[in-house]
């Protein structure tokens, strides 16, 4: 059995470090792909260690925490200590060594094994770790289905009912060429009911959460939600007066929101609760007060829905404007950076 290492920062893991990983696999029956990280990376070394184990479950994939030396000038037993390195993740003989970078002559002789390059001039997959952690919606298309929640920016349509928040939601996500995420608590009283309790509150954000960690692996750098769990907060107070202490704490706030203002007209779709203006404005009051009491990035949207359209364009615009880098334009100079 022919037995394969291969090791890298994998910051972030992108389709080049794929490829070389696909490569490794189909070469030989048995795979170690080591993981390095520093505390001081910027992406925590424990995320890309997992995100590599979900990529490739076959391998044996470890994670190297120790603060060693990068390059064999920061230190004169540089190769020593990565031949010790390399010893504790494969105890077993190496066949090969995997790399697209040159020091794989040298590793593969230090380990004893034989060293295979994998596409070192980027070829066939045209990218650099340096340039997807750099600017990483220019490079989307490079970026794994795992990875892309790290980088996906959330949008959220906020307020209260009857305030155009899934039509804008369509809509934007339609015009950014992304996914939204429908309001799951209209999901839930569809099928349960417009009564709702304290625990339904909760399985209702919980399926928020969900549902967007889903969307986030397919969207297109922007994800657009019609709801959160903030909002289910708010829901909570008011439908019920109160809300569970675990309604104050969401896994990932949106990076910004789209409060709906209640200035158009209440419209009656079977699954709404408010519609005297005195409490629709009550509700107005109470989501300004809890995106504020946050202190959660947001903007007010006015005015007739083609108004709020261009607005909600405009401040998404505003908020990301590396949104308007093109997707899909790998970088083909001659020499690309260290993946």
């Amino acid at each position: 059995m022919a037995r394969g290492f291969l090791l890298g920062k994998f910051l972030p893991p992108h389709q080049g470090h794929v490829l070389l990983c696909d490569f490794a696999r189909d070469y030989v029956e048995d795979l170690t792909i080591l993981v390095c990280s520093l505390a001081r990376d910027p992406i925590p070394g424990a995320l890309r260690f997992a995100w590599m184990k979900e990529l490739f479950p076959e391998a044996r994939v470890v994670h190297l925490t120790d603060d060693v030396p990068q390059e064999p000038a920061e230190h004169p037993d540089f190769w020593p200590i990565w031949r010790g390195i390399v010893k504790r993740a494969h105890p077993e003989p190496i066949d090969f060594v995997f790399a697209s970078e040159s020091y794989g002559h040298r590793l593969a002789a230090e380990v004893g094994g034989r060293f295979v390059p994998v596409d070192p001039p980027r070829l066939a997959v045209p990218a650099a770790g340096r340039d997807v952690l750099g600017d990483p919606f220019a490079h989307w298309d490079r970026i794994p289905a795992p990875v892309r929640p790290h980088f996906v920016k959330l949008v959220c349509l906020f307020g209260p009912e009857s305030t155009g928040k899934s039509r804008l939601a369509r809509r934007l996500a339609a015009h950014f060429d992304t996914l939204f995420v429908p309001e799951y608590g209209r999901t839930h009283t569809e099928h349960f009911g417009t009564g709702c309790s304290l625990e339904d509150l909760v399985l209702i954000a919980r399926g928020h959460e969900a549902l967007t960690a889903a969307a986030a692996r397919q969207a297109n750098r922007i994800l657009l939600l019609d709801t959160d769990p903030v909002l289910t907060a708010v829901w909570s107070d008011m439908l019920l007066g109160e809300r569970d202490p675990r309604l104050n704490h969401i896994a990932k706030p949106a990076d910004l929101y789209l409060n709906c203002d209640v200035d158009v007209p209440w419209i009656d779709d079977g699954t709404r609760y408010f519609p005297d203006p005195e409490m629709r404005a009550r509700f107005a009051r109470h989501c300004q007060v809890e995106l504020t009491g946050r202190n959660l990035p947001h903007m007010t949207l006015t005015g007739d829905w083609e108004e709020r359209f261009r607005q909600a364009v405009a401040a998404i615009a505003d908020r990301f404007p590396q949104l308007a880098t093109p997707t899909g334009s790998p970088r083909l100079a001659p020499s690309l950076p260290q993946r």
